[in-house]
């Protein structure tokens, strides 16, 4: 027999939802129509391609000329639709029901708009759990594809993938395709001719496949691709090397799966791609993590020790960060309250906001994912805070529900009107950890604390990346500074950030109020009381709602001097960009990204043009007010960045004896009025 080896070449495009026009914009200037025309020249080089759903809609609407060439790649056989989530989230992190209608939505999409109903699946992150199994396999799907490093963990040899393997979970089975690392290394970082070669080398007698299946923003979004795949001709090299090989046959991985034969069965273990594992774990463990596989390296027995050396699994993610826990597990309250729904009742806009809140992306974080990013974290919220107005439209909520939500020990008290809601946190701050406006579809309290992370360390340590000069820097590998780091930018936050978390002033300095116990005797209504006591000074806090407004009032007892604090932090969308402002005695002081005090305030109001809706505070006794922007630190791909999260205002009172209450209205309303 004649050596060979079947290159299965698959490509996946994703923009997270609610992802900046411009950006989306850019991505298919650099990346999806040039990848797209150059393929279009090539009709004998078969490949399968992977479009998130979200931006899927978006290339239909804004490019239809590029997805006309698509649609007729697809119907003279050169391309294959590959499946999955339709927002494409983590389907091990939502529930069955979900998982399966998310794989059907997309499917029904790719049948309707590009004429090919999807047998195989991208598998978000490649986040693997055997629970998603039954689902694929109920909504149609027949084979996945996951990274040679799963298999790996499972006892395999790096020679024995090449081809698929079978798994089964409940009586349903599913067919296992392992992406090569050597090819996502490679592809398209090293030189054509020598990515060409690599191929080659692999060819056998039998039905070997080299399996490649990544991001394609590979291509020309990541740093300097766009230069090197089109500018430079390596797309094009790479097609033409392959097509006059005669020891390689590009395919689709639907006709390869219909003429080969699996390899047997395999079970993986719940992992995802060895980067992510570092990236899923807390700061120390991560850096523990990563000094061990160096270490494995510089021994050079990293190749045979990587399958054991496991780090952390995707769902860490939600542990790491109460702020990605809390989306989540408002997220799965919905879906909940959705499936209880009668099936008359449900709505397909409320299956989009459920579907839109689950997008992977604004849940997590490493060198890529967005929990760092606002906008992101937004949209989601704006999926949740929408879905939630429409159930409540269609069966009534209680005013006020107790609920530990986020299952860490300590209940959450949900006041609620047609109009807003506050949730407030039963941790011992009284704070309320989310300030919802319906009629915005916006979570005022959508911020992120500053916490450590593992690469850190290296702007601790200045490092800088080493590149041999060959080919160009894959971004795993690159460290880059976007903005200038300070000492001061990684300040670690103590806790989450929230409204209203209480502090007194005095010759001790200042004393965060953590005691803060739930009176008694609260009946159903709309509010909650908090008495908390330091030193000869009893402070009651009560929090409510009514209409658009949210009300923390204080009543104080006992002798006392200094000064009572309050920090508020608010997640305004402007950020410090232009759109957003103060307006403080008619006058637009500054905007939300700078440091500014104001003096004797009564009433201030914060406007946003991005959100189109303002805040106004309103203050019984006048008050010093402190605003700052509250910035964090993260990587991307672009380097080392500073992002800011929110706003904070802290509002500070002289504690006379006279002084016996004080009274915060925050009233949300549209701009300008």
């Amino acid at each position: 027999m004649t050596k060979q080896i079947a290159l299965l070449l698959g490509v996946h495009a994703h923009q997270p939802v609610g992802n900046f026009t411009e950006v989306l914009h850019d991505a298919h200037l650099r990346c999806y129509r040039p990848f797209i025309h150059t393929l279009y020249r090539y009709p004998e080089f078969p490949f399968a391609v992977h479009f998130s759903g979200w931006l899927l809609d978006y290339m239909l609407q804004h490019y239809p000329e590029d997805m006309a060439m698509l649609k007729e790649m697809v119907q003279r056989g050169q391309v294959e639709l590959v499946g999955a989530g339709d927002t494409e989230p983590v389907l091990a992190i939502i529930p069955n029901r979900d998982r399966i209608g998310q794989v059907l939505t997309l499917s029904d999409k790719l049948e309707k708009k590009l004429g090919q109903r999807p047998l195989g699946a991208w598998l978000t992150e490649r986040v693997w759990e055997a629970t998603v199994v039954p689902a694929l396999a109920d909504a149609g799907i027949r084979y996945v594809t996951v990274d040679d490093y799963h298999f790996l963990c499972s006892g395999k040899k790096i020679g024995d993938l090449n081809g698929f393997y079978t798994t089964e979970e409940d009586g349903r089975r599913l067919d296992l395709f392992p992406i090569s690392e050597g090819l996502r290394y490679r592809f398209p970082f090293s030189p054509a001719a020598e990515a060409v070669q690599y191929l080659e080398s692999l060819a056998g007698e039998g039905e070997e496949a080299a399996v490649y299946f990544d991001d394609i923003e590979k291509f020309g979004i990541w740093p300097e691709t766009y230069e090197w795949v089109y500018e430079k001709g390596w797309l094009e090299d790479f097609i033409r090397g392959v097509l006059a090989s005669p020891l390689i046959k590009p395919m689709k991985y639907c006709d390869y799966h219909a003429q080969a034969h699996t390899r047997g069965i395999v079970y993986l273990p719940t992992t995802s791609y060895i980067e992510m594992n570092e990236w899923t774990l807390p700061a120390q463990p991560a850096n523990d993590y990563a000094d061990l596989i160096q270490a494995s390296k510089a021994q050079g027995r990293f190749e045979r020790d990587k399958a054991f050396l496991r780090g952390g699994i995707w769902k860490n993610f939600l542990s790491r960060y109460p702020e990605s826990n809390w989306m989540h597990k408002r997220m799965l309250q919905l879906s909940q309250r959705y499936e209880a729904l009668p099936e008359r009742k449900k709505t397909k806009a409320m299956r989009e906001m459920l579907y839109e809140a689950q997008a992977n992306d604004a849940y997590w974080h490493g060198l890529f994912g967005g929990l760092y990013l606002p906008h992101l974290r937004r949209a989601v919220y704006h999926a949740i805070v929408a879905l939630e107005s429409m159930l409540d439209k269609v069966v009534e909520r209680p005013a006020k529900i107790v609920e530990d939500l986020d299952l860490d020990g300590k209940a959450e008290i949900f006041l609620h009107n047609d109009e807003i809601q506050a949730v407030v946190r039963q941790d011992g701050s009284a704070a309320v950890c989310e300030f919802d406006a319906y009629g915005l579809h916006h979570n005022f309290g959508d911020t992120l604390a500053r916490q450590a992370e593992h690469y850190h360390r290296k702007i601790h340590l200045n490092q800088h990346s080493q590149h041999d000069g060959k080919g160009i820097a894959n971004p795993h590998e690159r460290v880059s500074f976007k903005h200038e780091i300070t000492p001061a930018d990684m300040a670690l936050d103590d806790g989450p950030r929230m409204l209203f978390l209480d502090s007194v002033v005095n010759g001790d300095g200042e004393i965060p109020l953590r005691g803060y116990v739930l009176r008694s005797g609260e009946d159903k209504a709309a509010h909650v009381s908090y008495s908390c006591e330091q030193g000869k000074l009893l402070i009651d806090k009560r929090v409510a709602v009514s209409g658009s407004r949210l009300r923390v009032t204080y009543h104080f007892n006992g002798a006392t001097d200094g000064k009572f604090r309050t920090e508020i932090n608010l997640a305004m969308p402007s950020c410090d960009g232009p759109a957003g402002r103060f307006v403080y005695n008619n006058q637009i002081p500054g905007g939300f990204g700078q440091v500014l005090e104001f003096e004797a305030v009564k009433k201030l109001e914060l406007q946003d043009e991005v959100l189109g809706g303002a805040l106004s505070l309103h203050l019984s006794a006048p008050a010093q007010v402190w605003s700052r922007p509250h910035f964090t630190v993260s990587q991307s791909e672009a380097g080392f960045e500073k992002i800011m999260q929110a706003v904070t205002l802290t509002l500070t009172w002289p504690l006379l004896r006279q002084t016996k209450e004080l009274t915060v209205d925050i009233e949300v309303g549209n701009l300008g009025g």
